[in-house]
């Protein structure tokens, strides 16, 4: 196995408070081998001189969409699964051309994906599959029009590839095992209204609890977790005493809720860049003003709710949740959440509180040995300057996935 030295860097290891000089870095092979202070003895390792730029570890993003393409899913009807993957291929592209090397897809993407990437058929993150998020009929993975009272067959529609529906424990027991039987990390259900769906009210409240217990069930059975979607308080509380392990967007959180999920060791995820977003271009794409209204209500409590999360202990995750075209503003999450967060929380929530969700604790998101090499290196100090890990990669000399450089501009 080949071995790189890194020196010449001031080190930003998000498991402590602030940046360090004097470090080098030993890769070899996939893996980070040694992080010393010492001058690290080796006699075949290429010397990567970082020029006095910030190591930090690859970023994590816990919350992405790979194959919705379109801002205005219903136009993902029209759209084959070849199609689909071919702009797939390039979303995952961009994403680790700025930084996130390992993201988690909740409703979408599935097992032939992960081993694209993991093969090297194609560039992209490491992915974290859900596979078909489940939903009950009516709600927020139900996306068709209501003249149409039938399934739609997932070879020719990219929408229903992404999605599907179960109604009582037995269909959803049996839905969740479909999507483990697939290969799948986790288990993805909808328990709120969403801002893209048609029909559901924002605040409707999707899947009985003992719908959720069941799914709940079968994915520990297997070995698994399930996330869910739910904005309100009363569907975050639901999702708390069901069993699910982690909230996605929870925007509309509140205090109790908090606390019952920081009792109970859950996470969440937040991704207030999505609605950003989609309040200043999703009308261009064919979001509807029913959306946007819903999109406005729920982007009021979203700083709120990191604050809430904060106080209560409860650990937040970086998720960004874009759509096809949106997806390039997916590092601005970054510089969002700064305005009541500070530098260090949210590059921890997109390395080692990604990593804890994930359950890859100590082998992504840090720079311990033996964890992968997923390294950036970064033209400046991001604790000082969060803008440096935004826009589309532009402030990142360097690019290191599985200890392989998928970018290197250090001269």
């Amino acid at each position: 196995m080949g071995q790189m030295l890194f020196k010449n860097f001031v080190m930003l290891d998000p498991e402590r408070d602030e940046v360090l000089e004097g470090f080098n870095l030993l890769v070899e092979g996939d893996r980070i081998r040694e992080v010393s202070e010492r001058p690290i003895r080796t006699d075949d390792a290429a010397v990567i001189d970082c020029g006095g730029r910030t190591l930090m570890p690859g970023l994590i993003d816990s919350h992405v969409h790979v194959v919705l393409s379109e801002v205005f899913l219903r136009n993902l009807e029209n759209m084959p699964i070849t199609l689909m993957t071919a702009n797939a291929m390039v979303a995952m592209q961009s994403m680790l051309d700025r930084g996130f090397t390992s993201v988690r897809d909740t409703g979408g993407a599935d097992w032939g994906l992960r081993t694209a990437v993991e093969e090297g058929l194609i560039a992209g993150p490491r992915l974290f599959i859900s596979g078909r998020a489940i939903g009950p009929t009516g709600g927020h993975s139900d996306s068709r029009r209501r003249t149409d009272a039938g399934a739609r067959c997932i070879c020719c529609d990219a929408l229903a590839f992404s999605m599907c529906l179960a109604d009582g424990e037995a269909e959803v027991r049996k839905a969740a095992r479909e999507q483990m039987r697939q290969g799948c990390d986790h288990i993805k259900i909808m328990m709120s209204g969403g801002v893209a769906s048609p029909y559901d009210p924002l605040d409707s409240l999707q899947f009985s609890m003992r719908e959720v217990e069941a799914a709940v069930a079968e994915a520990k059975a297997f070995g698994r977790y399930v996330c869910a979607h739910a904005y309100s308080a009363e569907a975050i509380t639901r999702a708390a005493r069901g069993g699910v392990r982690c909230v996605e967007h929870g925007n509309l959180i509140d205090e109790p809720a908090a606390a019952l999920m920081a009792e109970k060791g859950m996470f969440m995820v937040a991704n207030l860049v999505a609605y950003y977003a989609i309040r200043e271009r999703a009308a261009e794409f064919g979001m509807t003003a029913d959306m946007l209204e819903k999109n406005d209500v729920v982007i009021e409590g979203g700083l709120r709710s990191l604050e809430i999360c904060k106080r209560a202990g409860v650990p937040v995750a970086y998720g960004s949740d874009l759509l096809g075209a949106l997806q390039v503003d997916q590092s601005r999450e970054f510089v969002i959440r700064s305005q009541v967060l500070p530098p260090i929380d949210i590059i921890r929530s997109a390395t080692t509180i990604g990593a804890r969700l994930l359950r890859q604790e100590g082998r992504l998101g840090c720079l311990r040995p033996d964890a992968v090499a997923d390294l950036l290196v970064v033209d400046g100090n991001p604790l000082e300057n969060l803008e440096l890990l935004a826009g589309q990669g532009q402030h990142l000399s360097a690019i290191v996935k599985d200890g392989v450089f998928h970018k290197c501009a250090l001269h």
